[in-house]
């Protein structure tokens, strides 16, 4: 891991692991029905104060992006290979977490499947594509820029638990006591 990577645009740069995300989600929003999509991405309800949050976290996670997109890829070092495995346990993650989120009405919490063992599965699951990006590229800025984004997008996901907590009552309630925010923690 180095602080700083080689800045510069080639085939073999960090943005090929980020474009694996990309299509991944592409796919998989375009054999959504517009409503699932929509409730995907609703964020209606949110305070003033948790959308400003959010727009730091996403601006410090593009300023990760473009790093990763324009670093190439420590191909032969170890690092590579820890973040292409991350790589791909967050795109297998992702499918599942949105083939879960599919399968489940709107007027019904998602409950089941992967959301059995976190309350943001996709949100873990991308983050961790973005986290063996920045490992691949072995870039030590790209990593706290990447740890600073997710801290800000924290509110993020209360925001989301908010909206939850509104629209689903008792049974997100009930929910939320016995599945933990992240993976096995929170």
């Amino acid at each position: 891991m180095e602080w700083l990577p080689e800045f510069k645009w080639g085939w073999l740069n960090g943005w090929i692991l980020l474009a694996l995300l990309v299509v991944t989600d592409g796919i998989l929003f375009l054999a959504f029905r517009k409503e699932t999509v929509e409730r995907l991405f609703d964020r209606s309800g949110w305070t003033r104060w948790q959308v400003i949050i959010t727009v730091v976290g996403k601006l410090l996670a593009l300023v990760t992006i473009v790093l990763i997109v324009f670093s190439p890829l420590k191909l032969g070092n170890p690092v590579f290979i820890v973040g292409v495995v991350l790589v791909g346990l967050g795109l297998m993650g992702l499918v599942k977490a949105l083939i879960d989120f599919r399968s489940v009405p709107p007027d019904q919490p998602v409950t089941h499947g992967i959301y059995r063992f976190s309350r943001h599965p996709q949100n873990i699951a991308s983050s961790t594509v973005i986290l063996g990006s920045t490992i691949a590229i072995g870039s030590w800025l790209a990593l706290i820029l990447f740890i600073l984004a997710r801290i800000f997008l924290h509110a993020n996901l209360l925001a989301e638990e908010e909206i939850c907590l509104k629209e689903y009552g008792e049974a997100y309630l009930r929910y939320m006591e016995r599945t933990p925010r992240y993976l096995f923690f929170f």
